[in-house]
């Protein structure tokens, strides 16, 4: 501790001035002593106070990071069920929105007169039965045609022998 500097009388000044002088130089030496010391103090507690820190910040850090984990968790599956009802209802609004163009457009094309594809079909269905019938009926008219000239011939024939022998 700091020594106490006791009063001196006039004669003792010049004593006493060296005296003090000594004193303060003995107070500063303890109190640069001190100071050493209380840095030394700092340095050898303070690794251990930074380790004891770094442990509690992992704990912390590791609390934390399970409950965000959890909570990136909770709103993913949120995000996820809002973004299949969305895509739900938004399929039924495009599904009805496509009837309604495809509709439009239809009427848009019976006005100019413009065929559908099912009035494109019933007339291929017609060509096709047109075209069984036309073989049909030229299968019968050959048929005939040859029966006709096969009879056809056979009296001719007997008409050339009979205008020879005349």
């Amino acid at each position: 501790m700091v020594k106490k500097i006791q009063k001196a009388t006039s004669p003792e000044k010049k004593a006493g001035g060296a005296q003090l002088s000594g004193t303060v130089r003995e107070s500063a030496q303890q109190i640069w002593l001190a100071g050493l010391g209380a840095f030394a103090k700092a340095q050898e507690e303070g690794g251990k106070v930074f380790d004891a820190l770094v442990k509690e910040g992992t704990a912390i850090q590791r609390k934390t990071q399970a409950a965000a984990e959890e909570k990136i968790s909770e709103a993913t599956n949120r995000m996820a069920t809002m973004a299949t009802d969305i895509s739900a209802k938004a399929s039924g609004q495009w599904g009805k929105l496509e009837d309604i163009f495809e509709e439009r457009v239809s009427k848009a094309l019976n006005k100019l007169g413009v065929p559908s594809s099912k009035d494109i079909d019933v007339l291929v269905a017609r060509i096709d039965e047109l075209n069984r019938n036309v073989a049909k009926l030229s299968a019968k008219s050959a048929g005939a045609a040859r029966a006709a000239s096969n009879g056809a011939a056979k009296p001719a024939a007997k008409r050339a022998s009979s205008r020879k022998s005349a």
